[in-house]
């Protein structure tokens, strides 16, 4: 894939992204995957029609993906960055889940590390 980036607004979500982050299995994957583990939790971003057409891009055969435990959803996996942090994106593959919304993954709390708050714009590159 070539760069892309993303451009959401920051807010806060309603905590299922914490609850999936600390389970055994996901955290296995994601350590595999990323070479870290990350905070149990993510960063939540709105984002824009014309980026949100974008984020569907992401949706390919060859992303990494997350093998969900019997009873819940697979996942899609992309590295990216913010602000030259690294990070990933996590893409629930459930009809349900917004196409609006993007989650982000870090080994650190980029709320904090970036001071961030609720209406904040950002941008992730892939």
């Amino acid at each position: 894939m070539k760069k892309t980036t993303l451009t959401g607004t920051v807010f806060t979500g309603n905590g299922e992204g914490k609850k999936y982050l600390t389970l055994l299995w996901v955290k296995h994957q994601l350590q595999k995957a990323l070479g870290y583990t990350p905070y149990p939790g993510t960063l939540n971003l709105h984002l824009s029609k014309e980026t949100a057409e974008r984020r569907k891009l992401l949706e390919t055969p060859d992303a990494t993906r997350i093998s969900p435990a019997q009873g819940y959803s697979p996942g899609i996996l992309h590295k990216a960055h913010i602000a030259e942090r690294e990070c990933a994106i996590i893409i629930p593959e459930t009809p349900t889940y917004p196409q609006d919304y993007l989650e982000i993954i870090a080994a650190d709390h980029l709320r904090t590390q970036l001071n961030l708050k609720d209406g904040d714009t950002i941008t992730v590159t892939l």
